[in-house]
């Protein structure tokens, strides 16, 4: 599928942010409505928890029919089954999403926590490392025990922490995005055209 127009492609970024000017408006609408679903998200995380594990269902179920595609066209049988049963793994973990998200939840948000604790364990490294080079390291050092903290505090709370982590941390990131184009849209309307 392809997008035609009368008008030819921008050649600078000043023609592409001359064209994205007449478009100022929707741009801010549409960071009006991310910032909404956020406030909406967090209002409901269990339900906002639901809907992050329905759309990482419906991706595994992609993923894996795309496994499933792509085994036809190996040639060898012991690859053709490799492929054939990874994406029905894939698949069956994307059901899964839909018929148990509670479960799926869980799942996630454990995963969720020790990445965010190893991620934590390594940015503090990367900030000791930082700091011996001489180079300024607090902020990357704040960041580590912040997300080590948080992966912490996800396990300590998991499974119950997983009905709400996921909702918050979507309805977070929503606010973030909207706020982004909100910024970026109004910024447009003071450029001159």
């Amino acid at each position: 599928m392809s997008v035609t127009s009368n008008s030819p492609a921008p050649n600078s970024l000043g023609e592409g942010l001359k064209a994205l000017h007449a478009k100022w408006g929707w741009i801010v609408a549409l960071g009006i409505i991310f910032m909404i679903a956020g406030v909406i998200a967090l209002g409901s995380v269990v339900m906002a928890t639901v809907s992050a594990i329905y759309v990482i269902g419906i991706m595994m179920i992609m993923a894996g029919a795309t496994e499933i595609a792509t085994a036809f066209s190996v040639k060898e049988w012991g690859r053709f089954t490799l492929w054939l049963l990874l994406g029905l793994l894939y698949v069956a973990a994307g059901v899964i999403c839909f018929f148990r998200p509670f479960e799926a939840a869980a799942i996630v948000t454990l995963m969720l926590g020790i990445a965010l604790m190893i991620g934590g364990v390594v940015r503090g490294f990367l900030a000791w490392s930082v700091r011996e080079a001489g180079k300024p390291w607090g902020w990357v050092a704040v960041s580590a025990l912040i997300t080590l903290l948080l992966g912490i505090i996800i396990i300590a709370k998991w499974p119950y922490s997983s009905a709400y982590t996921l909702g918050i941390f979507l309805g977070i990131d929503l606010i973030f995005i909207g706020s982004s184009w909100l910024g970026i849209g109004l910024a447009l309307k003071k450029r001159a055209a």
